[in-house]
């Protein structure tokens, strides 16, 4: 069927390409309507690597995405031709010691949508267990659907900070994911969040959202600006989603004394960690990679209207336009959050 590949580093083409579609009994298929552009699909493209992921064959990219079920295996009863729903990219091994301990984002042998050498989705039709499958309700719309993905980061992130009601929190770096866990953070019980960034364009989208305090700290001090937003105590969780290495130089100047600090975004290269002040004020350290048993959770939260994603979509593609859809974001424009792509229509 035809897809979107990426051939090698910097060279996208759409394509016909063989895909896996035998539907097994616990399987369903999928006519795919919405993909969203990831940070990771985009670093695929330009850097050809992320980590020890590398690209080293075609491969279709794309993981956020929704879709019509087309057919059910003979073991699924949950689901049915017709179905919206959404997908979870990631596959564990069932029988793994991870997935038995109930962190099956950490498996080594997960395959995920669009992560060397397996496929993704930017193509007509997929095939995707029925167990990490979930049906759309009727007010949440198929672009919503393909926001669960990366909100569901944010719901992690939220979960391994533990939150306790009222808590004022900071979110270092106002990309997709900085939003994503500022408003689960917000639906977590947080009472404010404070977000950080130089790209004002974000920022005045991060703010259209109550309860969310942009920082430009390209005018402002980060370090004091949560002093005043906290009487000179410190915030009680900072999420540090930037992934750039400056970010973790103040990082322990911000969280509060036995605050939290949880890292969520993915530096390219080895970072300084300043760890006498973190014992020094005994902050917890979490660590957050992809999600787990959140996925339906994140579905649930955005269905009941208390978390609205649909401001961060700036800009929809025709599958047929889809390579230039990647040429936009892999320019980063300020003001655009979340890309979509739309395959309404193809045939496989």
């Amino acid at each position: 069927m035809r897809a979107l590949v990426l051939e090698k580093k910097g060279e996208l083409s759409l394509r016909e390409i063989a895909l896996p579609q035998d539907v097994g009994p616990d399987d369903v298929r999928i006519a795919i309507h919405t993909v969203g552009v990831c940070g990771s699909d985009v670093h695929y493209y330009t850097h050809g690597a992320i980590g020890s992921y590398i690209v080293r064959q075609p491969m279709v990219l794309g993981h956020e995405a929704a879709g019509t079920i087309v057919q059910v295996g003979a073991n699924v009863t949950n689901l049915k031709i017709g179905d919206r729903v959404c997908m979870e990219p990631g596959v564990p091994n069932l029988s793994s010691r991870a997935t038995k301990l109930g962190i099956y984002n950490v498996d080594p042998d997960v395959r995920f949508w669009a992560t060397p050498p397996v496929h993704g989705v930017l193509a007509p039709y997929a095939v995707h267990p029925a167990a990490f499958t979930y049906k759309l309700p009727d007010n949440v719309s198929f672009a919503e659907g393909a926001m669960v993905e990366p909100f569901a980061i944010g719901m992690q992130a939220a979960a391994r900070a533990r939150i306790v009601p009222g808590d004022v929190a900071v979110v270092v770096g106002c990309g997709p994911i900085g939003i994503m866990i500022a408003l689960a953070a917000l639906a977590g019980g947080c009472s404010k969040v404070l977000i950080s960034d130089f790209s004002a364009p974000k920022l005045e989208i991060a703010a259209q959202y109550a309860g969310i305090e942009p920082v430009d700290i390209g005018k402002q001090s980060l370090v004091d600006a949560v002093r005043a937003a906290t009487d000179n105590w410190g915030a009680d969780i900072v999420f540090e989603a930037s992934g750039s290495p400056k970010a973790f130089a103040n990082l322990f100047d911000i969280v509060r004394p036995g605050g939290a600090v949880v890292l969520v975004g993915l530096p390219v290269e080895t970072v300084e960690l300043n760890v006498p002040a973190a014992i020094s004020k005994e902050v917890r350290i979490e660590t957050v990679f992809r999600y787990a048993n959140i996925f339906d959770r994140a579905l649930q939260l955005i269905a009941s209207g208390k978390v609205d994603l649909k401001p961060l979509i700036t800009g929809t593609y025709d599958f047929s336009e889809s390579i230039k859809a990647f040429e936009r974001a892999a320019q980063g424009k300020p003001q655009d959050v979340k890309l979509q792509i739309l395959l309404t229509g193809e045939k496989g």
